[in-house]
């Protein structure tokens, strides 16, 4: 797996599991290629999801 892979799917798994715990507030529908992101996003949490990909942390 390449770092692009390992961030890409860091970042999908994060924002889906924002939208889990969201209420119905944030929904994310995602493909191999992209991703379509409807409603608000905790950034400080993607970030530290993606530096942790990056660090190869869980």
């Amino acid at each position: 797996m390449t770092v692009e892979s390992t961030i890409r799917e860091a970042i999908v798994e994060e924002l889906r599991r924002q939208a889990q715990n969201s209420g119905s507030k944030l929904r994310v529908e995602a493909s191999d290629d992209k991703v379509t992101i409807n409603g608000p996003v905790n950034l400080d949490d993607l970030v530290m999801v993606v530096m942790g990909s990056v660090a190869g942390g869980p």
